[in-house]
């Protein structure tokens, strides 16, 4: 059954101040509630993290909570808040996709995963991986030919976690869930990383998963799974969904407020959830990623998908594209440039009533 509330938009346009393999997924088991308090913002940490955005390099190397360097760097084209920003990955042997070829384990054994980032916490400007794009791309998702910025929601600015996604995982859109009872959403699986640190648009992490809440958004199933940084200071405490409320009292409940209200400044009613609003455990959540991973190796077979499936390394794959074509891609798209103003709707407190 699918929760609702009835919220409504009492102010908008104020202005803030702030500038080893998984089992298959055959069942799922339950997880108890979650007994979750809202955590208020700092403003001034808001001001750092958009001046950081806005004056970030073209070539960036990516690098983890600790000293070591990733293998992963990215190649930004485009002017950063405008249509033609691309955000493009790279591996020792040159451009890869996110989505397909970073693997979807970081360590089989630990059951540890990659995730890639695609919006920074604090940050608003709704940055997405391209699908349906050659080499798959961050990009900025475009509504009536204009960049995206979610609304922010008192007291929320942003986005309350570092946001990405799981690579070589797919939420199918011909399939139902017997859960939620909707189709997939089309894209990987949502990742919400609550750890301590800010991570950059293009960094790829290990995390270790948590547990997941269940969206229904506009009639689409999307996952949203919760993990941590392995390498955050609270990674050994936190290793089920109990003990997130129990180090971060707060949070559970203040993401669900989030994704439940966030797009009703936009008009659209709150979104809906699957199991009350209630976050599902660690074992439950292994096993949607199990099963979207099956459907991503189902979507890797086709030859007729919408889906842009050129990559580079995947094995097995009828994808695999040589490296002077997957060049010739990057080069045809937008020189660097340095980055559009913010515009200033971008910056608008927008309150919420229940």
């Amino acid at each position: 059954m699918l929760a609702t509330s009835r919220v409504r938009l009492i102010t908008a346009a104020v202005a803030s101040t702030s500038a080893a393999s998984l089992s298959p997924p055959l069942q799922r088991p339950s997880a108890a509630p979650i007994s979750t308090a809202r955590v208020l913002p700092n403003s001034s940490m808001f001001r750092q993290v958009r001046q950081a955005s806005a004056s970030s390099t073209m070539s960036t190397t990516m690098t983890s909570a600790t000293t070591a360097p990733s293998k992963y760097t990215i190649e930004e084209r485009g002017a950063l808040f405008s249509p033609d920003y691309r955000c493009y990955f790279k591996g020792p042997e040159g451009y890869i996709s996110p989505w397909h070829d970073i693997p979807m384990y970081a360590d089989p054994a630990k059951k540890t995963f990659n995730m890639f980032v695609e919006i920074a916490r604090w940050n608003n400007a709704k940055m997405e991986v391209g699908v349906k794009e050659p080499l798959n791309p961050i990009k900025q998702d475009i509504k009536k030919g204009v960049p995206r910025f979610v609304d922010h929601c008192f007291p929320h600015h942003g986005y309350i976690w570092n946001y990405g996604a799981i690579p070589q995982t797919w939420e199918d859109p011909a399939h139902i869930d017997s859960d939620t009872n909707a189709k997939g959403d089309n894209d990987p699986i949502d990742v919400c990383e609550i750890g301590s640190k800010i991570h950059t648009r293009g960094s790829v992490l290990e995390v270790k998963i948590l547990g997941a809440l269940a969206m229904v958004d506009e009639g689409e199933t999307d996952w949203k799974l919760i993990a941590i940084d392995v390498t955050d200071p609270l990674a050994d405490k936190l290793n089920d969904i109990d003990d997130v409320e129990k180090y971060m009292p707060g949070l559970l409940r203040a993401t669900v407020e989030w994704f439940r209200i966030y797009k009703i400044p936009a008009g659209k009613p709150p979104n809906q959830f699957a199991f009350n609003g209630q976050f599902k455990n660690r074992e439950y959540a292994l096993r949607v990623i199990a099963e979207t991973n099956e459907f991503w190796k189902i979507l890797m077979k086709k030859t007729d998908s919408d889906y842009a499936l050129k990559c580079c390394s995947v094995e097995a794959s009828d994808h695999f594209t040589e490296q002077s074509v997957l060049a010739e891609i990057v080069a045809a798209s937008a020189k660097p440039a340095p980055p559009l103003p913010i515009p200033a709707s971008a910056d608008v407190w927008h309150y919420v009533s229940e």
